[in-house]
């Protein structure tokens, strides 16, 4: 399909949560595909719809060494999260040149509309958990950074806008 562009901090659907999908259409499938793609060019574990402008609760993850092993999830949820936490290295292409360590559960499962439009649950672990509960934090409107401190987090805006102005 195609490789979009991911929309740039602080443009503002990346802070409103994004709409519900009602339905699986094959306009949702093109933009999952163009989503794939994108996410595939970063190279990255995943991509919510939101980071390339469209405020519709999709995401897609892949965590595989592989690639082509993508989940696809319309209106995704935590349903559990465990209780051991990881951490792990984030990052956003909607803030190029930072990232910062984020602890989060270790394994989720998580529920989501799938590809044939049914309701699906997956649990979830290591990297794979990391990317999901990241994406669903971008449908609702949060950051990777919004999981830091105030103080860590206004250096870490800082040092990305830096990054940006030397281009």
């Amino acid at each position: 399909m195609t490789v979009r562009k991911c929309v740039p901090w602080p443009h503002p659907v990346l802070r409103n949560p994004a709409q519900d999908v009602p339905e699986i259409t094959d306009d949702i499938r093109a933009i999952w595909a163009d989503m794939v793609d994108t996410m595939d060019a970063m190279p990255g574990y995943g991509l919510a719809a939101v980071q390339i402008g469209v405020p519709l609760r999709l995401a897609v993850v892949d965590c595989s060494t592989t690639r082509g092993q993508a989940i696809l999830m319309a209106n995704p949820q935590v349903l559990h999260a465990s209780g051991q936490m990881r951490d792990h290295d984030e990052a956003s292409p909607n803030l190029p040149g930072v990232s910062a360590v984020i602890s989060r559960p270790r394994a989720v499962t998580v529920r989501y509309m799938n590809a044939a439009g049914e309701t699906e649950d997956r649990d979830l672990v290591h990297l794979w958990a990391t990317s999901a509960q990241h994406q669903i934090d971008h449908l609702a409107g949060k950051m990777f950074f919004d999981h830091l401190s105030p103080l860590k987090r206004k250096m870490l805006i800082s040092k990305a806008e830096k990054w940006a102005k030397r281009g």
